[in-house]
């Protein structure tokens, strides 16, 4: 679908308001649908975006669920195309390189918070479950942080031969699991207990250390080290 046309004028003035509010100070004083609303302004020049702002704010249930919403689920809201998702996009991808950036530079261990607001960002509105890995080498620093399978809106796949396999290619001494309930509920379920442990059995024979398991909702994280189970 196209980035929707030129649909009425929205006066100049309105969006240099906007404009000199950002520059002028912190940008505190924007409402979200005002960031959505000049984000989309410089993706349409010609269009009164407000409205699509404040449609987009509903439908995705705030800033974060529209900056974080995947392409497809951006263009197929009426109004919004390729040039329009793509500018709402690079946000997500800028946000994210930021706050990764001590993550990929500092030992994991000493930058846990770093860690946590990384994950959150990337994984808290996702819809579909995710599990990732993060693979450490013997000084904590990050080797690789790979996605290891995406399932349904519950569930899925976590593989303890892939897991350890590929921490032994890397040459990692540990790792750290990771993956978001899109119920919004971060407490592990049994069976995230259970593959942990089996996990965590695996890679003791073979000299790489689970950290942890941490799981991320909208309601928060859970770290299954700080809670004793494992």
């Amino acid at each position: 679908m196209p980035d929707a046309a030129a649909g009425g004028h929205h006066g100049a003035g309105h969006r240099s308001r906007l404009r000199q509010r950002l520059l002028n100070g912190d940008g505190t004083g924007l409402h979200d649908h005002e960031i959505i609303e000049y984000l989309l302004a410089l993706a349409i020049p010609r269009r009164d975006t407000k409205q699509l702002a404040k449609q987009l704010i509903d439908h995705f249930g705030g800033l974060a669920g529209v900056l974080t919403a995947d392409g497809d689920s951006l263009r197929a809201i009426p109004g919004m195309g390729e040039t329009s998702a793509a500018a709402l996009k690079i946000v997500q991808v800028a946000a994210s390189r930021l706050v990764s950036e001590p993550v990929r530079r500092q030992p994991i261990l000493s930058s846990w918070q770093a860690l946590l607001d990384y994950l959150r960002l990337d994984m808290a509105h996702l819809t579909r479950e995710r599990v990732r890995v993060l693979f450490l080498n013997a000084k904590n620093m990050l080797i690789s942080d790979d996605n290891m399978s995406e399932g349904s809106v519950d569930q899925a796949a976590i593989y303890t031969r892939q897991v350890i396999k590929r921490a032994l290619d890397l040459g990692a001494t540990s790792l750290i699991l990771v993956h978001n309930h899109p119920s919004g509920n971060p407490q592990p379920s049994k069976q995230d207990i259970q593959i942990t442990r089996e996990i965590i059995e695996a890679g003791k024979r073979l000299g790489i250390d689970v950290h942890d398991h941490i799981i991320i909702g909208l309601d928060g994280h859970s770290s299954m080290r700080s809670m004793g189970l494992m």
